[in-house]
């Protein structure tokens, strides 16, 4: 399955990946306008259930794209600061 992949230029590591190169007619406009005033083109890519993906899941990726023509990747979640309890050995 052919997918092309677009990121964000208002939040970094949001990715759009469609079916169809430049067109986002079955995108949300929503969606669309929380990306900027067009999303950045990064690649197409061959999507395979066989190999996977660095930072999602390839089949999941397949069947939104399959079921609703679009898929999401949202940036990381951030680490909780607090949880670091100890401050770093830092030498000057």
């Amino acid at each position: 399955m052919k997918t092309y992949i677009y990121k964000s230029r208002q939040k970094d590591e949001l990715y759009l990946y469609i079916t169809t190169k430049d067109d986002f007619s079955i995108v949300p406009q929503a969606l669309y306008d929380s990306m900027g005033k067009e999303p950045i083109f990064v690649m197409e890519l061959e999507l395979s259930a066989d190999k996977p993906l660095a930072r999602e899941n390839v089949k999941t990726v397949m069947k939104n794209l399959e079921t609703q023509g679009f898929h999401v990747q949202m940036p990381p979640k951030i680490q909780n600061l607090s949880n670091f309890k100890q401050s770093a050995n830092y030498v000057h």
